[in-house]
């Protein structure tokens, strides 16, 4: 019998939780990506690394990988911080880019702690 935080038939807000979380991140790593390499790189375009650590988690978020929910939600606040910093720090283009990072960073954060709440809750209702 499966463990109640891995179990196989999620719950309808669970699957909304999911949801959200994974096309969230899937947006923060197409704009890191296209912020740092075509719309207002800075520098050669090294900066676009910093999506590599998020390129891991829509794997584990769309298994339901409860390990990946809580370091996504500890992780993601680096990118709400660099936001935050260039959005107060650029102009222009960037500066709506870095407001749309934090926006996305939010999110992302709502819906991992949401689905995290979500399966505590059901696991002690077990």
């Amino acid at each position: 019998m499966p463990a109640p935080l891995e179990r196989t038939e999620p719950r309808p807000n669970e699957r909304l939780s999911r949801n959200l979380a994974v096309a969230s991140t899937l947006a923060l790593i197409l704009l890191c990506l296209a912020w740092e390499l075509w719309l207002a790189p800075t520098g050669r375009g090294t900066l676009a690394l910093k999506a590599l650590p998020l390129l891991a988690a829509p794997f584990g978020l769309w298994r339901y990988r409860m390990y990946t929910y809580r370091w996504l939600a500890l992780v993601i606040w680096l990118y709400a911080l660099e936001g935050l910093v260039r959005a107060t720090s650029e102009g222009g283009l960037g500066q709506v880019l870095a407001g749309l990072e934090v926006v996305l960073s939010l999110v992302v954060f709502t819906a991992c702690t949401a689905h995290i709440r979500q399966r505590l809750a059901a696991a002690k209702a077990a």
